[in-house]
């Protein structure tokens, strides 16, 4: 008795916004976790709500690395939500062009937002405010 044989079969899928769109929300979440978690753990459970005064904000915001691991977060966290934003709207939006301009949009509504945010964190100065 013979097995069938198993035919393979190969498709190439020509690259489109919705595959980079897929890939960077699973490639992006790699980062994202982690940066979420390590946040969560220094903020919440190191430090604790109660010692967080303006001098620990001062300090923190001193630190280049500190200013660079928000804006991360913050980029990566806010195109998630724009990418479930899309997926959403994509519900709704059926014409081809509607949906190459809703894309257009949000892609320019993050980098605006993620753009301004960046720069407060990491352009923003050292020390904001006198601490005496």
């Amino acid at each position: 008795m013979s097995t069938p044989a198993t035919t393979v079969r190969s498709v190439n899928i020509k690259p489109n916004f919705d595959t980079f769109a897929y890939k960077f929300m699973r490639y992006s979440a790699l980062l994202l976790i982690p940066l979420v978690w390590g946040h969560v753990l220094v903020q919440d459970i190191v430090v604790g709500v109660h010692a967080m005064d303006l001098g620990y904000v001062a300090e923190r915001w001193a630190s280049i690395f500190w200013r660079t691991y928000d804006a991360l977060l913050l980029g990566f966290a806010f195109a998630h939500g724009v990418l479930g934003l899309r997926q959403v709207l994509n519900d709704f939006i059926h014409g081809e062009q509607a949906r190459k301009l809703m894309n257009i949009l949000l892609v320019v509504f993050w980098l605006a937002i993620f753009g301004f945010g960046a720069a407060a964190l990491i352009g923003g100065v050292t020390q904001p405010f006198p601490l005496k």
